[in-house]
């Protein structure tokens, strides 16, 4: 038995956002967000579900899955492997935009609804800080909330450090399959009957084999992305953080041209210009 590393954006939203995930998304959101008044959420919808067209384009750096749940809050849950740069200016604008266009013009803002970014990263984001992280509108000197409209959940998986024994609630256990369902070759025991059914989903020998290629090459490129980025810093160590940074996007470059993404893709990767992008190809061409 073989499962799908979850920590890829696709496999993740595959678990997570397909047409009959709704049980798994409930019982994730509940472990992971610490709701109001202690309430557990009833029900949800969620938008845009997983769909094969979607993944064949790869036209995203990242897929998020997006719910509306029973009391009208929106939530986005994102996994995001890479710390580009913009990332956490992009997680603020995309919290802010769901919640700016949920109105039509001339309607009443109290009909606004709250918005949580739930952001899941494979990189640590904020040192000596703890595993999850809640951001929301405060005053700075004595801390009074403004609004709770908008908030920022950032959960770092690398803090995450519990072996399967050490398992001692529904998060941890949620955590524990994300962060380790790709090298297992088991379901582990006493996993609830939600954490059952996304390792079933998760299950390699249940993909077709177009969903299994895309996975994998999406896993593929973010190896090659991770090892461009390390690449890239041992030489800005070297030679200065300006000319490292300029060649691990160069390498990005190369490498995602190679693994047959377009301009506008690798573009949006390295944070440059298309033309820029069809620049550095050109000189190895």
């Amino acid at each position: 038995m073989k499962f799908l590393d979850i920590r890829t954006d696709f496999a993740f939203k595959k678990v997570f956002g397909s047409e009959d995930s709704k049980d798994i998304l409930l019982s994730f959101l509940n472990a992971l967000i610490d709701f109001a008044g202690g309430r557990c959420i009833t029900d949800l919808t969620i938008v845009d579900p997983y769909n094969i067209p979607m993944l064949k384009g790869m036209k995203d750096t990242f897929v998020d899955v997006k719910a509306q749940l029973n009391d009208g809050s929106r939530v986005i849950i994102e996994m995001q492997v890479l710390n580009h740069e913009g990332f956490e200016k992009r997680i603020l604008y995309n919290a802010a935009k769901n919640y700016s266009t949920q109105l039509n013009q001339g309607e009443a803002f109290n009909l606004l609804n709250p918005v949580i970014a739930l952001t899941l990263t494979d990189f640590v984001l904020f040192p000596e800080q703890p595993l999850i992280n809640s951001f929301k509108l405060l005053e700075k000197e004595r801390f009074i909330e403004y609004s709770g409209d908008i908030e920022l959940l950032f959960v770092e998986l690398p803090k995450f450090t519990k072996s399967e024994l050490e398992l001692a609630n529904i998060q941890d256990k949620w955590l524990y399959f994300i962060k380790n369902a790709g090298k297992l070759d088991y379901v582990p025991k006493n996993m609830e009957q939600e954490l059952e059914k996304a390792f079933t989903i998760a299950n390699e020998g249940n993909l077709s084999r177009e969903e299994l290629d895309l996975q994998h090459r999406k896993r593929d490129f973010i190896m090659i992305q991770k090892a461009s980025v390390e690449q890239g810093v041992k030489q800005g160590i070297a030679q200065g953080i300006k000319q490292g940074i300029e060649q691990s996007r160069r390498i990005t470059i190369i490498n995602a041209h190679q693994a047959g993404l377009s301009v506008d893709t690798i573009a949006q990767i390295v944070q440059l210009t298309a033309a820029e992008v069809e620049a550095v190809l050109a000189q190895i061409e």
